[in-house]
């Protein structure tokens, strides 16, 4: 018997372990473009509540038209990163696109946010510095911060008595970094922004924002957390992603003060070592930011859709988490449940996926619906009944 052998049986025990504790995640196959109303392979046609297409912008016809052009112009792809021979004018004109958005100095493009997050702490900060971390961080905060020598300390979710404990702290440090989610994954509450830049301001720290989720989603238009809480241009690091609210392609960034990016481009191992963003993502990219600040109408109807949505859930005695974002954590706490009722969402025609350990802390089993601009009023009334039916069938509301 090999060695590998070995390690197979090893493997496929922990597979059988995940499946037996209903923790198994399978991988449903679509075949149509994604949007609100999506076609699965086996042709059953359903409506879409768990993509993180917050505006509806991923088959929006003048985006692929921008992304066709872009590709036509400048070509399939790169073949290189971007200080070889990987940067193209358009690669240049998105990063000052996302600045001006965001209100900040510059921008530095990255093949996804996982990446702008594990390329941003190691060559900021040494092991003389601190960094400060909510626990409801992502899993690519987490991982970028592993990579990092800095002294690492970690505060309660949005809670600002324990984020000023660890300040003092910190204070031992020479620098201070506090790191947070804009709006947190999984439960779609949104970072206390003010209060932290607060403390930051009186504990001399710095402050880094991943408005992966509330870019596009949160603000008046749709400018992120530091819009919401008239912030623009005063928080130093800002990560985020293009493949959510602006078109759920792929590509990430990091921007805000010129310093910081300018270092990141001499050291960030995943910018220095990633080819360059294909032209069609970037083109597409470059026209949906300009769209955006033309126009608050998808803002303003997602708006409304979480507001009803939420509401609506309440009233049928459904356990929500609060939020105030387009995500809506229906809380189930039993990992086999969650997945046994999104099986049965899906039976009535609603695409919605249960959330368990580890994506989730154990014992916090949910169904995260996400809602979309794309979707209509009928289609959020549709998934409230489903959720009303098989809630009451599972016994999860009276």
């Amino acid at each position: 018997m090999n060695n590998y052998t070995h390690f197979q049986k090893y493997l496929m025990d922990e597979i059988l372990a995940i499946r037996s504790a209903g923790l198994y995640k399978e991988e449903r196959i679509i075949a149509s473009p994604q949007s609100a109303k999506i076609r699965l392979q086996n042709g059953q046609e359903v409506l879409n509540f768990c993509a993180n297409n917050y505006l509806g912008l991923a088959d929006h016809p003048e985006l692929i038209a921008a992304a066709e052009k872009a590709m036509k112009e400048r070509g399939y792809g790169m073949s290189s990163v971007r200080f070889i021979c990987g940067t193209q004018d358009l690669h240049k004109e998105l990063e000052k696109t996302i600045a001006d958005f965001f209100g900040t100095e510059d921008t530095i493009l990255y093949a996804s946010c996982f990446d702008a997050n594990g390329g941003v702490f190691e060559p900021l900060l040494t092991e003389e510095d601190a960094i400060i971390s909510d626990t409801l961080n992502h899993a690519s905060i987490i991982d970028g911060v592993r990579l990092c020598k800095a002294v690492r300390y970690r505060y309660a979710n949005a809670h600002m008595e324990d984020l000023e404990t660890q300040l003092q702290t910190a204070q031992a440090q020479r620098f201070r970094l506090i790191v947070t989610d804009g709006v947190f994954s999984m439960d779609g509450n949104v970072a206390p922004l003010d209060q932290i830049y607060g403390l930051a301001q009186k504990y001399n720290a710095i402050v880094m924002v991943d408005e992966s989720h509330s870019a596009g989603v949160v603000g008046k238009t749709g400018k992120g957390t530091t819009e919401q809480f008239n912030l623009r241009g005063k928080i130093e690091i800002l990560t985020g992603t293009l493949g959510k609210a602006f078109g759920g392609a792929i590509g990430g960034y990091t921007t805000g003060k010129k310093e910081i990016i300018e270092l990141l481009r001499q050291r960030s191992r995943p910018y220095l070592f990633s080819n360059s963003l294909p032209p069609s993502v970037v083109g597409a990219g470059i026209y949906t930011l300009r769209m955006l600040e033309k126009s608050n109408e998808l803002q303003d109807k997602l708006h409304a859709h979480a507001t009803y949505f939420v509401n609506k859930m309440l009233e049928a005695g459904f356990d929500i988490k609060p939020t105030q974002s387009a995500i809506c954590a229906v809380m189930l706490y039993d990992a086999q449940l969650s997945q046994t009722m999104a099986s049965r969402m899906l039976d009535e025609g609603i695409y919605v996926t249960g959330f368990s350990y580890p994506v989730v802390p154990k014992g916090q089993a949910r169904i995260r619906v996400q809602l979309s601009a794309k979707h209509e009023k009928a289609d959020l009334d549709q998934c409230i009944e489903a959720f009303t039916k098989i809630g009451k069938e599972l016994s999860v509301i009276k």
